[in-house]
């Protein structure tokens, strides 16, 4: 009797603890290695303070500015150490595209 409520009770807990990773999964962007060019050039907290500034625009202009201003300042950075960063990687902005009119 106790092993059967003791398997309940950690089926319950690994059940929570899968929902709550698909909770967090679906969650606002976060900034990583793989998502923010120069990350590895980036103190923790400029890469707090990316992450914040990234979640905290509204529009797609501003935002778009800003990860440009980004840009170039890791490139900055990365010629100064010799290094090559990545052409190309995910538009962090791209969600605050203007969805193209249903109508048209």
């Amino acid at each position: 009797m106790k092993l059967r409520a003791t398997t309940a009770a950690l089926a319950a807990s690994l059940f929570l603890l899968e929902a709550n990773g698909v909770a967090l999964a679906a969650g606002p962007w976060r900034a990583n290695q793989e998502n923010t060019r120069g990350w590895m050039l980036m103190s923790p907290e400029e890469r707090i303070a990316h992450q914040a500034k990234i979640r905290g625009f509204t529009n797609y202009e501003d935002c778009h500015a800003y990860q440009l201003a980004h840009h170039r300042l890791m490139q900055e950075r990365a010629a100064q150490l010799g290094l090559k960063l990545p052409e190309r990687g995910r538009d962090a902005c791209a969600h605050l595209r203007p969805s193209p009119d249903p109508r048209n």
